[in-house]
């Protein structure tokens, strides 16, 4: 077999990132047939950067910390070395003592726990090791019958896995292969006290990995608590977005950021490109309400948040990839494990509050090698998260102006001559009553000049702003 394990900087255990001379493919990982076959089915012959330097380091026994760009395939860096490794238990008895749980992988989310898990099933099809997955939202009884039957390879959310691990279901005394993947989120979503019960119930024994698209000190200091001089494999500069992403930004004042949207989907359409797209909000509630509003201008759209129970979100979901959908509208429950192969756009209608979560945004496009747009509207009040943003990113985002589509009325105005278009905004304050999300406006407006409408976009992204009249933020129009 070729040796294609990376040179490590030794005392750093740093592996070096160059890319290695050769092209190598799955086959020279050494990895049993029926993984292999798995792999070829999926369509997969080369191993992406974060594959190749970290499935020898898992094979070999190393603990080991992963970081890479979003859509560059961590799951099958951790996954097709797990199975590789436990393949020696896989048992066709039926008895769940032949098959405890060896492997075990936390994620921070529900979408990304499914997302592992569906790569784990494919990858061991061929096999008789088991893989399931357990979240919160739903009802445990169909979960607690598949771990009573026994599963190898278990995913699963921290909380969840406390309550079977309660209940007596779940015994982690096994464990041989540790997994904490997007460690930083569920730092972020205040699960360091469920991981620490978690691990102190598994053997000390044991390899763990942590893999990230980005290390804070906080991931570093865990590092030193949980992994026992790890290997770190870096294939991309850190808090970088992929290089197949075209980012570019939008100067929008809250009042037009639905608007907005639109002329972006209209002009896709005119460009011959597709509509579907993440919008990704801050809040459920704006989350909630943008979707209903989108779906009134025309747009198929469907919302996903931390409200919406599993069974909707994984209707929304499916609904979403066989193009149902066109506009999936998410808070940052979407932002990392939702792998949607050729994502055209991802829009942020709200820069997120940490500028690692604009990372992961983003990096629902541009997967895999393939290309994506992922636009920003951005407003005045918004301007030191995007200056914290391309400051983690170390550049400077393309500010552009919104493409010059007006959207024709359904009625034609009564002060113009039939024959003289008529424009209005898609949006009417009785639609949408909410002056938390979306300022008053003067419906009904004919197409500026550009200097009046340069002024008038001034003065709209400007911080300050002409106070409303109380009709017009509870969703009426404003007496002339």
């Amino acid at each position: 077999m070729t040796n294609i394990v990376p040179e490590i900087n030794t005392p750093t255990g740093v592996a070096n990132t160059t890319a290695p001379e050769v092209t190598i493919t799955f086959a020279d990982f050494g990895l049993d047939p029926l993984i292999q076959k798995a792999v070829s089915e999926q369509g997969y012959t080369i191993p992406t950067p974060i594959q190749a330097q970290s499935i020898p380091h898992v094979l070999a026994g190393t603990d080991l910390m992963g970081a890479a760009q979003t859509g560059t395939g961590k799951t099958a860096a951790f996954v097709l070395p797990i199975i590789q490794k436990i393949l020696r238990h896989a048992s066709s008895s039926a008895s769940p003592a032949r098959h405890p749980i060896r492997a075990l992988v936390l994620t921070p989310t529900r979408e990304l726990a499914v997302q592992v898990s569906e790569n784990a099933a494919n990858y061991s099809r061929h096999t008789d090791l088991r893989a399931a997955v357990v979240y919160g939202g739903v009802d445990m009884k169909e979960q607690v019958a598949i771990l009573r039957n026994g599963v190898e390879i278990l995913i699963a959310t921290p909380g969840r896995l406390l309550d079977h691990i309660g209940s007596k279901v779940a015994n982690l005394s096994q464990v041989e292969i540790l997994v904490l993947d997007e460690a930083d989120r569920m730092l972020d979503m205040g699960f360091l006290p469920d991981l620490q019960r978690i691990i102190n119930l598994i053997p000390a024994q044991r390899q763990t990995l942590l893999f990230s698209a980005t290390f804070s000190p906080e991931i570093k200091k865990l590092a030193q608590s949980y992994l026992r001089t790890p290997v770190t494999v870096e294939v991309a500069r850190q808090n970088a977005a992929a290089d197949t992403v075209k980012q570019v930004v939008h100067m929008v004042s809250s009042a037009d950021k639905q608007n907005a949207i639109v002329k972006v989907l209209e002009s896709r359409t005119r460009q011959g490109l597709s509509r579907q797209c993440i919008i990704f909000t801050n809040s459920r509630l704006g989350c909630a309400r943008l979707s209903r509003a989108l779906e009134r201008d025309g747009i198929k759209a469907g919302a996903i948040h931390g409200d919406k129970s599993q069974g909707e979100r994984t209707l929304t979901l499916d609904a979403f990839k066989s193009g149902a959908i066109e506009a999936l509208v998410a808070t940052d429950v979407a932002a990392r494990g939702l792998d949607i192969p050729d994502m055209p756009l991802v829009i942020n209608h709200e820069l997120p509050f940490n500028a690692e979560d604009f990372i992961h945004r983003i990096g629902r496009t541009g997967r895999a090698g393939s290309k994506g747009d992922a636009i920003a509207l951005v407003d005045g009040s918004e301007k030191r998260l995007l200056d914290d943003i391309e400051k983690l990113m170390k550049r400077k985002l393309d500010v552009q102006p919104l493409p010059d589509i007006y959207i024709p009325s359904s009625k034609p105005s009564s002060s113009r001559a039939p024959s003289e278009k008529s424009y209005t905004a898609r949006v009417s304050p009785s639609k949408v009553a909410d002056p938390f999300f979306y300022m008053p406006y003067e419906a009904g407006a004919a197409p500026q000049s550009s200097a009046s409408a340069a002024k008038s976009e001034e003065k709209k992204v400007g911080i300050v702003s002409a106070k409303p009249a109380v009709g017009a933020l509870l969703g009426g129009f404003k007496k002339k």
